[in-house]
């Protein structure tokens, strides 16, 4: 199966995908820029470790799609942002008054593409997606799936939370499969609810059962998705949910032809579980555990403090007073669970709130997790993103995702489209 990956970081879908086995899935084209940086790390990572060949870096949207290769699945985390649609005043073809604009490249890669678009997307996104945004909630999810419909996409989503199926981190993130109507998979979807409890390959992949208090079924939007797609999308952005009186997508759903089957899932998971401490750095390894991941006497306060319940009173530059509370987090992290979710900002030295900190069970000195615990945590491979350093490492982890999750529907996938 020919694989591009779009929005590819140091490469989290890939690893997923190649631990799949048996050469099923191979990646044959890529695309990793960085808009805000001069230097391409993430992209210089990509390439040490897969080499040069079908990878692009540049901006996607300055790359045309005639120069993409044909490909059967298309997979990127694209990032959150507002997915607005405006209508347009002299009814030019297009979407206008999009800000969430790398996932306009995806649609109009796949709408370039027509006949030869990907038979399957797999898409990854923080698990806010669907409730965004905070005014009105579910819109912009509701305009992708109305994208996606207007392309001739059959969807399924699903929250998946990494450790409660057994691996080493607490990462909540919305992935998004979509089949083509004519695609092997979407042909054996015939009972919507039943491919989302039962037979969809998340449900398969990752076992769960309905918690009740599902939103049913409901229809994104009124209009014939012939007539006018564009105006679906704008009609979506002023009108979904525009009373902000409902959470109309649930943890778990499935689309079809711009009507929503939606409920409540929850894990139904039996097997042996990963934790913060099975990832840590043994013999030789520890030799990368440098003086500067150690926490300093002096620093120690401002980690306990960062780290503690706080009830003070604080003000405001112009001189306003208010109350302000915070609860008090894990210190140090417990080894015996799997970690919390890594962050961009997990590097460096300063002292911080978010930052992992454990009790070394080798020396029981405090210390911060090395670029090595953090990749364990993503479940790439060790040293993935050596080359950089230590801050960029870091945040190059808190930009990925868990490549287990890849790897598991990888395997479903594989199991329902034999070569």
């Amino acid at each position: 199966m020919n694989v591009i990956e779009l929005f590819a970081g140091v490469g989290g879908f890939r690893v997923g995908f190649d631990r799949v086995g048996h050469n099923y899935f191979h990646t044959i084209w890529s695309n990793q820029f960085e808009p805000a940086t001069k230097a391409q790390h993430a992209s210089a990572i990509y390439t040490a470790r897969f080499g040069e060949e079908g990878h692009v870096n540049a901006d996607i949207a300055t790359v045309p799609t005639s120069v993409i290769p044909d490909h059967d699945l298309l997979c990127g985390g694209f990032p959150c942002q507002d997915y607005s649609v405006a209508r347009t005043l002299s009814q030019a073809a297009g979407l206008e008054g999009k800000k969430g604009v790398l996932w306009w490249q995806i649609e109009r890669i796949c709408r370039e593409k027509g006949e030869k678009a990907a038979q399957i997307l797999f898409l990854e996104n923080v698990d806010r997606l669907v409730i965004s945004p905070a005014q009105q909630r579910g819109r912009d999810f509701a305009i992708i799936l109305q994208s996606l419909a207007n392309l001739n996409y059959i969807v399924e989503w699903r929250i998946i939370n990494a450790a409660e199926y057994g691996m080493p981190q607490r990462r909540r993130r919305t992935y998004i499969l979509a089949y083509k109507k004519n695609s092997p998979i979407a042909r054996t979807i015939k009972a919507p609810i039943d491919w989302l409890e039962n037979n969809g390959i998340f449900a398969t992949a990752f076992p769960s059962v309905p918690e009740g208090g599902g939103n049913g079924l409901f229809g994104i939007t009124p209009f014939s998705l012939k007539s006018a797609p564009n105006e679906d999308l704008a009609d979506i952005t002023t009108n979904f949910n525009k009373d902000n009186k409902l959470r109309p997508f649930c943890n778990a759903g499935v689309m079809i032809d711009g009507l929503v089957w939606t409920e409540k899932m929850r894990p139904a998971y039996n097997g042996i579980y990963t934790t913060l401490g099975n990832v840590l750095a043994e013999g030789r390894d520890r030799e990368l555990i440098t003086d500067d991941f150690y926490i300093s006497d002096e620093d120690l306060p401002k980690w306990k403090y960062l780290k503690g319940a706080k009830h003070e009173t604080r003000r405001t530059k112009d001189g306003f007073e208010f109350s302000y509370n915070e609860g008090g987090m894990a210190f140090p992290d417990p080894l015996d669970k799997p970690s919390r979710t890594i962050i961009t900002s997990e590097g460096g030295k300063t002292p911080s709130r978010f930052k992992h900190v454990i009790e070394d069970p080798v020396n029981h000195r405090l210390r911060r997790l090395i670029p090595l615990e953090l990749e364990r945590l993503d479940m790439f491979p060790d040293h993935h993103t050596i080359g950089q350093n230590d801050v960029k490492r870091a945040f190059f982890m808190g930009n990925a995702l868990v490549c287990g999750v890849v790897t598991k529907v990888g395997e479903e996938i594989m199991r329902r489209m034999p070569i």
